[in-house]
Formats: structure tokens, sequence, C-alpha cells
């Protein structure tokens, strides 16, 4: 009994895998969203902080906007993290006899050359 020869047509028709080109477009892709990644993490921690600090601030009920914007500040100085807002910033008003304090900015990230990424951060206090 004879095997049938397997033609070398056939046997690359079934190969299958990943080009030259498709590997490096993963790599790029990959590459590029993990260069926004690192671009665009400091920023949130940025965020996160803030939030954390005006939430701190609003909990400890200040008597007056000058003394939120102050405490705000004082709390600024001691996290490193927070670059972006400062207390002048902030919007503080009183909803149903507790302090809520609210704050927007805007964080250009650079990418590359003239190429910038947008973020826009606004939050306040939790009620």
């Amino acid at each position: 009994m004879r095997t049938p020869t397997v033609s070398r047509s056939t046997r690359r028709g079934q190969q299958r895998g990943i080009t030259l080109f498709g590997l490096l477009f993963w790599a790029l892709l990959i590459g590029f969203s993990g260069y926004l990644l690192v671009r665009v993490l400091p920023t949130l921690n940025e965020y996160f902080t803030v939030q954390r600090t005006v939430d701190k601030v609003a909990a400890s009920s200040p008597a007056t906007v000058a003394e939120a914007r102050a405490a705000f500040d004082k709390q600024r100085d001691i996290e490193y993290a927070i670059e972006s807002i400062s207390g002048k910033d902030l919007e503080i008003t009183k909803e149903n006899e507790k302090v809520v304090i609210a704050f927007a900015y805007r964080k250009e990230i650079p990418i590359y050359g003239p190429v910038y990424l947008l973020m826009k951060y606004e939050g306040s206090s939790r009620r």
C-alpha cells in the first residue's frame, strides 16, 4: 500500500501563524497603548488624590470658605501628587447644612510633537 504524497502547496495552505507584518502591527499597537497608559496613569493618580483630599476637607466641616480653601492647600502641600489645582479653584457651597466642595480642571498630556491628549477631570465631595 502506497502512502499518498502531499504536495508542497497543500502543506503551505494549511499552515497557520502570524506574518512579519502582522507581528509588527501588533507590536506597534501594544507599544503605543503601553505608552499612552504610562502617560495617563499619573494624571489619574492626581485626580484620585484630589478627590480624597476634597472628601477629607468636606468631612471636617469647615466653618468658612476661606477655611476650606486653606485646609485644601495645606493638604495639597502634604500630598506631592496634586499640581493642577489649588484651593482658589474649588467651588464651595452648602447643601442641607453640609459643605459640598466641587472641582474641575483640564490636563494636557503631550504625546508627540504637536499632538496632545486632553483629559477633563471633575468631581465633588460625596454627600
